[in-house]
């Protein structure tokens, strides 16, 4: 990854009105927008000359509208690992989501309806270049809301859960704090506390994150 300055980016998606905005918005904050596609094929040969650091995908593209954009972040992942990947979607679609974040770092899935902050968007596209998995909170709470049998989130405390759906959402330790109006401390030990309960293997911090988050999600 480059960073967030001089990150380079390819945009999918059919609506050319939403990929000009996207680009004249990444321009505007500092990222360098490499091509743009509207339909997978496309998206696959920009990707493959230019070697971006994100791609912006949609779901649905042509010629069938069906999973097109998603398959093709899929092989993105496959033969373009260090390619970070942010997905928007018009549903909350479970089983892609899982898909995505299953598949490793730096992997977004965000819905266009919720995006109405800019600078919250911008915020969200930066971490999902850094490397960060970033899962759109309506989806988080639709799965939260659900009933579950068999849960291995049931050794979790109330505040440990509501700590990991912020977590979910993409949020550092010190976003989460923000968020529940704690001090940072406290919620290193709540995160310390959520791996050990769900008896992660040892290993790297972050990819340990990763895993809660998908233990999490898998509970719908």
């Amino acid at each position: 990854m480059t960073g967030t300055s001089g990150t380079r980016v390819v945009i999918a998606d059919d609506d050319v009105l939403l990929r000009e905005g996207l680009a004249s918005l990444f321009d505007r904050s500092g990222f360098v927008v490499v091509g743009q596609a509207g339909d997978a094929p496309e998206l696959m040969e920009l990707v493959a000359a230019t070697g971006p650091d994100l791609v912006v995908v949609d779901i649905r593209m042509p010629p069938d509208h069906g999973t097109e954009g998603l398959e093709a972040a899929h092989a993105i992942r496959r033969d373009h690992p260090a390619t970070a990947i942010l997905v928007l979607s018009a549903h909350v679609e479970v089983e892609h989501a899982m898909q995505l974040l299953s598949s490793g770092e730096g992997i977004g899935y965000l819905l266009k309806s919720r995006v109405t902050d800019v600078a919250e968007f911008v915020d969200t596209v930066e971490r999902v270049a850094r490397g960060a998995s970033v899962v759109d909170p309506a989806l988080v709470q639709e799965l939260v809301g659900a009933n579950r049998r068999h849960d291995p989130l049931a050794v979790l405390t109330e505040r440990e859960r509501e700590v990991l759906a912020l977590v979910a959402e993409g949020r550092s330790n010190a976003g989460v704090a923000r968020r529940l109006w704690v001090t940072e401390g406290t919620i290193e030990k709540h995160v310390r506390s959520i791996l050990t309960k769900l008896d992660l293997p040892e290993g790297d911090d972050d990819h340990r994150r990763v895993l809660a988050v998908l233990t999490f999600l898998e509970q719908r």
